[in-house]
């Protein structure tokens, strides 16, 4: 069993050791970056020569253009911090599903040279969990050739995967609050369209609900709910909210009985605390949270997901707005496709019936198709619901008009032959 090295400063720590010129690097989302690795990365980009990264969610810019120098930016997304890269055309974009990366990961499709993990510190034991994120960590783990980690000791040591010494190459320890990822308030119109989401949802429903304001919206409004449970690519605080008010106990799963289950922790110090050392936690990499087939194993399977647009016949595009690739393909399918399957499953996509004066729901979308209608569910606006299931083109035309803003509805209308 091989020893790291054990470093007790970034400072000390030469990356031209362990990454070589056209090496692909890759690292935990949002919440679960080693920061201070990946900072010290970019810094160093120059004296590595290019090589290229493949990132997912920043909770901060870590990745700027200026560091397209010498770094290729290969994402799924192009929300948040990636915007910029998008905006500059300096983002590549890897338009698959999100159920699809461990596949290609172990198989070299999306080969993984690097791994730079944030770990929390080691147990009595001697084993370091992931702490905040899997997903697509544990695939890459299995194929990399380097394993750095950024032991943090004030991350939280959660119910993850847990590695020993042996399969690291190098640990640098560090002590720093993890990246926190903060929401804005919802508004009026996101509390119109999670009141009538709130109608779908019944008792005992296992949850899978995106990230941002109207999915904390959406989960706002299921305070009255009872015994929901959770099964998810990522959770925030609003669903700390719902355990400490009894609403979730993930008493009637039908696998993971009594436990949330989720990819990855996206929320701020409360949610990292209620995770530490919580065993009704379970953070799993993507094989297990985006599997349709075990989705569709959990009876009132309830997979909610937002979009950029929705057209009359139910295609749904997650992935361009105004020209621009800010969204991401993601999980949306893996999920909506297993409530579509499950027992008395809801596969729902909720969005505004407008952004700002730009319709959303639309005769043509204005992107791509990141879901096809034959895979369309239930739509929701803040005007209402239409459930397009078994819905011929034509009802489902009619049923959709409903939805968009009443000054839309004219123009919509006569587009339908």
């Amino acid at each position: 069993m091989r020893a790291p090295r054990c470093l007790e400063s970034i400072d000390e720590f030469d990356f031209v050791e362990w990454i070589q010129a056209g090496d692909r690097v890759t690292w935990g989302q949002a919440c679960s970056e080693p920061i201070t690795l990946t900072g010290a990365l970019l810094d160093q980009r120059a004296a590595i020569g290019g090589f290229e990264v493949f990132i997912g969610l920043g909770a901060k810019a870590t990745v700027r253009p200026e560091h397209t120098d010498w770094v290729e930016v290969l994402s799924y997304t192009g929300a948040g911090p990636n915007a910029a890269l998008s905006r500059a055309g300096l983002l590549n974009v890897l338009p698959s599903h999100y159920s699809d990366y461990p596949r290609l990961i172990t198989s070299g499709r999306l080969r993984v040279d690097v791994v730079l993990l944030q770990l929390a510190p080691p147990d009595q034991f001697g084993r370091y969990s992931l702490s905040l994120g899997d997903e697509w960590l544990s695939p890459a783990l299995e194929s990399a050739r380097t394993v750095i980690a950024e032991v943090n000791h004030q991350a939280p040591r959660t119910y993850s995967r847990m590695l020993t010494e042996g399969e690291l190459d190098v640990i640098v320890h560090t002590s720093r609050p993890p990246v926190e990822l903060g929401r804005r308030r919802p508004g009026e119109v996101e509390r119109r369209i999670a009141e009538n989401v709130r109608e779908l949802v019944q008792d005992g429903a296992t949850l899978q609900v995106g990230l941002g304001t109207l999915p904390d919206a959406i989960l706002g409004a299921l305070q009255g709910h009872r015994d929901l449970g959770i099964h998810s690519g990522a959770i925030g605080d609003s669903a700390v909210t719902l355990v400490e008010a009894g609403v979730i106990t993930n008493a009637r799963k039908s696998t993971d009985r009594g436990e949330i289950v989720t990819g990855s922790l996206m929320g701020t110090g409360r949610l990292f605390d209620f995770a530490k050392d919580n065993p009704l936690l379970q953070i799993r990499d993507t094989r297990y949270t985006h599997d349709p087939a075990r989705l569709a194993m959990q009876t009132r399977f309830t997979a909610i997901n937002s979009a950029f647009e929705v057209d009359l016949t139910g295609q749904v595009n997650a992935e361009v707005a105004s020209g621009r690739y800010l969204g991401a393909v993601g999980g949306s399918i893996d999920f909506l496709r297993g409530a579509a399957r499950a027992p008395e499953g809801a596969p729902i996509v909720a969005l505004p019936a407008r952004a700002g004066n730009q319709p959303r729901i639309v005769a043509s979308l204005s992107g791509p198709v990141s879901t096809p209608r034959a895979d369309a569910g239930i739509v929701v606006t803040e005007f209402g619901v239409a459930d397009l299931r078994g819905k011929s083109l034509g009802r489902r035309q009619t049923e959709m008009v409903e939805l968009a803003h009443p000054d839309d509805r004219e123009a919509l209308e006569r587009t339908i032959a």
